[in-house]
């Protein structure tokens, strides 16, 4: 397959990273970009030599692959733009702002027979790609997304900015459907919560306590899986992975291995793995993974579908935040 032309639509801080990043991706042809800040546009030009095209419009004409990492409130108009033109488009998390827009991006993209992938990047964290293969229906799952404060970001709750990585993260983890959903957050240093716990409960049985913070005096992007037999921890941000799982006692001993005896009397031996990570961009594999998601004709890593699951569950704990909220003002 020939190379695929992708132009960007937005080159902010994030836009930059994809403008950088494509142009070093083998099966893409970067086309240029479009923003609607001058001042974007001349450091763009500046630091990657890629036109600038005068419209979302133009840009659309010219690719086959439309890359939107534009701010969210405007991510429906530009992917809809793009696929009623018939072009795969990738689209940064979250895949829209509202709930309807997703269902109309989904109806857009079924109807033009085109691939959208959205960014939910941690999917292609090394690091949880290499605790995949040692997971099995984990029944306890905690999440810590801890961030020092950043103003860009802050015109929304932390847990569309933030927790969202993590609610994907799980949502593709647990195969059950939610059942209930608690919540508490506080607005610190901005008018929506900087920081919040939800705790969600699947049909299955598993739980899940996920926080999220953006005023914290260090990051810390961790997550911690407790299943049958085994207990995998995950650290995003360090790209690091622990498994820890018990043996049967048949299986010979080494002089440093641990062992806990069952009330059985039986003996299981404490097994700790350090699975091998692999050194990758997770940004640019995501954007190779949509390529030849297209080349092969066959479903992106990451659907629509996926893209509204998580969004559907950060409205609800939304939802929860501001309820509580009020709750707390008027008993005041």
């Amino acid at each position: 397959m020939n190379n695929l032309k992708i132009g960007v639509l937005g080159a902010g801080h994030l836009g930059k990273i994809h403008l950088k990043l494509l142009s070093e991706t083998e099966g893409y042809e970067l086309a240029g970009f479009y923003d609607p800040d001058a001042e974007q546009v001349k450091r763009a030009k500046s630091q990657f030599g890629v036109p600038a095209f005068d419209s979302v419009e133009a840009l659309i004409d010219a690719v086959d692959v439309v890359d939107v990492v534009t701010p969210t409130l405007s991510h429906f108009d530009c992917a809809a733009k793009a696929l009623r033109a018939s072009k795969h488009v990738f689209i940064e998390k979250p895949v829209t702002n509202t709930l309807d827009e997703a269902e109309g991006l989904m109806k857009l993209a079924h109807e033009a027979n085109v691939k959208v992938q959205i960014g939910h990047v941690e999917r292609f964290n090394p690091a949880f790609l290499a605790a995949q293969p040692y997971i099995n229906q984990p029944m306890f799952i905690e999440s810590h997304r801890l961030a020092q404060f950043n103003p860009r970001g802050t015109d929304v709750p932390v847990v569309m900015d933030l927790m969202i990585h993590d609610l994907d993260i799980i949502l593709s983890i647990v195969k059950s459907s939610v059942k209930r959903i608690q919540a508490s957050g506080v607005p610190v240093v901005s008018e929506t919560p900087d920081i919040a716990n939800a705790r969600i409960e699947f049909a299955n049985g598993c739980v899940a306590n996920i926080t999220a913070s953006r005023i914290s005096l260090k990051n810390m992007r961790k997550t911690r899986l407790f299943q049958p037999d085994a207990y995998v921890a995950i650290d995003f941000l360090k790209k690091k992975t622990e498994v820890v799982r018990l043996d049967d006692e048949s299986i010979v001993p080494n002089a440093n291995d641990l062992f806990i005896e069952l009330s059985d009397n039986r003996k299981r031996r404490i097994n700790f793995e350090f699975p091998e990570i692999q050194e990758t961009n997770a940004i640019q594999e995501e954007l190779r993974s949509f390529r030849q998601c297209i080349e092969d004709n066959v479903q992106p890593a990451v659907t629509i579908q996926d893209g509204y699951n998580a969004l559907q569950v950060a409205h609800q704990i939304v939802e929860k935040l501001h309820l509580n909220s009020d709750l707390l003002t008027s008993s005041i």
